[in-house]
């Protein structure tokens, strides 16, 4: 399972070099509060991380925390086993 991961682990590096290496067009991002230029693969690469965590985060609220929470609290039946 180890050497799949850094498989893995390793073309998601590469794919991020190639994009970063293939789009180095500057773009201007406003943010409101700052203006940022960064190169449009460092932009793309920065959204798709960002979108990654967002979906995480989101997950981890709505799924595995209530489960966690339900694992915890013991129910009737277990009380009635002492």
């Amino acid at each position: 399972m180890r050497p799949i991961r850094i498989l893995i682990g390793m073309l998601c590096l590469a794919t991020g070099v190639a994009v970063g290496a293939l789009n180095p067009q500057v773009v201007e991002l406003d943010l409101g509060l700052a203006v940022f230029h960064p190169t449009l693969g460092l932009a793309l690469l920065a959204t798709l991380l960002l979108g990654a965590l967002a979906g995480g985060l989101a997950t981890m609220a709505s799924i595995v925390l209530p489960l966690r929470r339900r694992a915890r609290t013991p129910t009737p039946n277990a009380l009635d086993a002492d």
